[in-house]
């Protein structure tokens, strides 16, 4: 795609003086890089030492920001993990306030290069990065330009520019939210919210109003799709009805939504049109298991129905979604034994809806433990056929298991995959056994044995790739 489109151009900005960039990690880089290839002035500057070095070997034009003239500036564009408000804001933050400095992140700025494109803007608690990359599978399976990223991963001024034709679609987390200014969705999706980064708002109310603020300053058929499952969420949704929100669609999971889409009892329903239409059994989706990702499926429903996609081309994309890596990511089926790698799991909570998703699980838990350990996940062990403990945390794991599960150390996740497949396969002989799900979902951090989430995963995927297939 990237080929297709030109590249986004600054130009508009290069008559001015410098733009001021805090923050050098991916997005601000990618921040700099794009202003400077259309000849803008750029004053950029990170806290960090070695980020700092970094970027002064790519010739990045550094500035102390913290003594700076910043009325100087045109805007500062600040990256999304420095303090705006709460729990005090950054010393540049507070003298660009001073100073009449306009503060913005990438995404704004993102706009206000590509007005004319279409703005699909996801957020919520949970759920929104699979949200984000299913949306964007159905809208390219629809043929539509697209390009996907934001808080997701892929920074947004790395985008093609798209013009008319084309959308955005965006993973917002509430940081980002708080740095946007006239950038209005056309579709903005709330999953839900649960108390997150509570430090960084304030506390709970600040929280729900920077997600409140993705449907900010929407009008006519731009759409607020809304998750009526979650109280504040649903407060939300109430308060969007009770001002005259013109284009509000309520989605639920258990509750049928009259002017909605929701789902009830894994039947994906719609009622956009009035006629609450069954569309789809969700149940028969592997890569989309579980009460919470049919929530994904409802949004991602609606997203395509008011971007114009008809329903057989959204039931198609849903079906051949290849799902998130380490989400829930399906990655073999050997016999009646499915494995399923959830090492994004890095707390109970998401642990708990994986847990709560499948009926036999032969579990993979363990790590770096947060606090509380498991507690938590009692309701979901009758679901647990045996668990397999690793990392730090086994030993504790361990006792806090026995009674509730036959429980076994095997230390690494690769004896760990080898150990459960060869129990899974054993139980699963016989024309009745229903078989099986090899579930890593360890509920603790990575770091004890590594870097991230990510090479942990891929470390069981190696593992499940290199067992052998079983005779019929």
């Amino acid at each position: 795609m990237t080929a297709q489109f030109a590249t986004l151009d600054f130009s508009f900005l290069s008559d001015g003086p410098p733009v001021a960039v805090l923050g050098l990690g991916k997005s601000g880089m990618a921040t700099v890089d794009a202003l400077l290839a259309s000849g803008v002035a750029v004053a950029a500057w990170d806290d960090s030492p070695t980020g700092r070095e970094t970027a002064r070997a790519r010739g990045v034009p550094l500035v102390d920001l913290n003594t700076a003239d910043l009325g100087e500036m045109q805007f500062l564009v600040q990256a999304p993990g420095i303090p705006l408000t709460f729990p005090e804001p950054h010393p540049v933050t507070t003298r660009a306030k001073a100073a009449g400095c306009e503060i913005i992140g990438d995404i704004e700025l993102l706009y206000r290069a590509e007005p004319e494109a279409r703005y699909i803007g996801i957020t919520g608690t949970n759920g929104k990065s699979t949200t984000t990359s299913l949306i964007g599978h159905i809208l390219a399976e629809a043929g539509l330009p697209i390009a996907v990223g934001g808080n997701l991963g892929t920074p947004v001024l790395t985008f093609p520019s798209l013009g008319s034709d084309g959308g955005y679609v965006l993973e917002m987390s509430s940081y980002q939210l708080d740095l946007l200014d006239t950038l209005v969705f056309d579709a903005a999706v709330l999953l839900n919210i649960t108390p997150d980064h509570l430090d960084r708002h304030g506390g709970m109310d600040g929280y729900i109003a920077a997600k409140e603020r993705i449907f900010a300053g929407q009008a006519g058929p731009q759409a607020a799709i809304v998750g009526i499952d979650s109280d504040p969420s649903r407060v939300i949704a109430e308060r969007l009805a009770a001002s005259g929100h013109p284009h509000l669609i309520p989605i639920s999971v258990g509750v049928e939504t009259a002017g909605g889409v929701s789902v009830v009892g894994g039947w994906l329903i719609d009622d956009l049109d009035g006629d609450a239409t069954r569309e789809i059994d969700l149940k028969t989706i592997q890569r989309l298991p579980g009460a919470h990702n049919w929530q994904n499926a409802a949004a991602a429903w609606a997203v395509g129905r008011v971007s114009g996609i008809d329903k057989p081309t959204i039931a198609a994309a849903l079906k051949s979604f290849p799902g998130l890596a380490h989400r829930q990511q399906l990655v073999r089926a050997i016999g009646k034994v499915t494995f399923v790698d959830d090492s994004k799991a890095t707390n109970v909570d998401a642990a708990e809806k994986a847990l709560s998703s499948y009926d036999r699980i032969y579990w993979i838990a363990g790590g770096r433990a947060k606090e509380g350990g498991l507690s938590g996940l009692e309701p979901f062990m009758p679901r647990v056929i045996h668990t397999f403990l690793v990392g730090e945390a086994a030993a504790d794991f361990a006792v806090w298991l026995n009674g509730k599960t036959p429980t076994t150390v095997t230390g690494t996740i690769d004896r760990a995959v080898e150990a459960a497949n060869a129990m899974a396969q054993a139980d699963a002989k016989g024309a009745d056994s229903k078989g099986g799900v090899v579930l890593l979902s360890p509920a603790c951090a990575s770091f004890d044995q590594f870097p991230n989430f990510e090479v942990r995963g891929r470390f069981f995927v190696a593992a499940v790739e290199a067992l052998p297939e079983v005779s019929a």
